[in-house]
């Protein structure tokens, strides 16, 4: 059925649950994950901001977004190999997140795409849109959405 699984987290308390809810299934399944965190871009310099200060911004931002990045895909590698499931950890910097789960998904050649949801209804959907929707309209791959 399915053989290789992508799950995107971020480190929250929900994508926690995906981590262990999308391990579990791999696990009964005989599938590998492919745990994924996009960590955002460094927003562009206002205008009059100095070259050096932002350049030190800049790698101030991508050292402590590695660094997140790599403690959460570290706790689903723990989490895996206590399942017995075979994981892949990757990370990538992009402002279009959905775009890049779709993307990592076709170049892991995944099968299954697990997301969890914040479920915020219609309103939040307009203040803080929906990852998991943009997923699910660009994405051919079926997609295991967890409330």
């Amino acid at each position: 059925m399915y053989k290789k699984l992508l799950v995107p987290v971020d480190g929250s308390e929900l994508s926690e649950r995906a981590m262990r809810e999308g391990l579990e299934l791999a696990r009964q399944l005989g599938a590998a994950v492919v745990g994924f965190v996009a960590e955002p871009e460094m927003p562009m310099p206002n205008e009059g901001s100095q070259p050096l200060e932002y350049a030190h911004q800049r790698d101030l931002h991508e050292t402590r977004t590695d660094t997140h990045a790599h403690e959460v895909l570290a706790r689903f590698g723990e989490l895996a190999r206590a399942a017995g499931v075979a994981f892949t950890g990757r990370h990538l910097r992009t402002d279009q997140i959905d775009k890049a789960i779709v993307g990592m998904a076709g170049e892991y050649d995944c099968d299954l795409i697990v997301m969890a949801t914040h479920g915020r209804g219609v309103f939040g959907e307009l203040l803080f849109g929906s990852h998991t929707k943009s997923v699910l309209a660009k994405s051919t791959l079926p997609l295991l959405i967890l409330r």
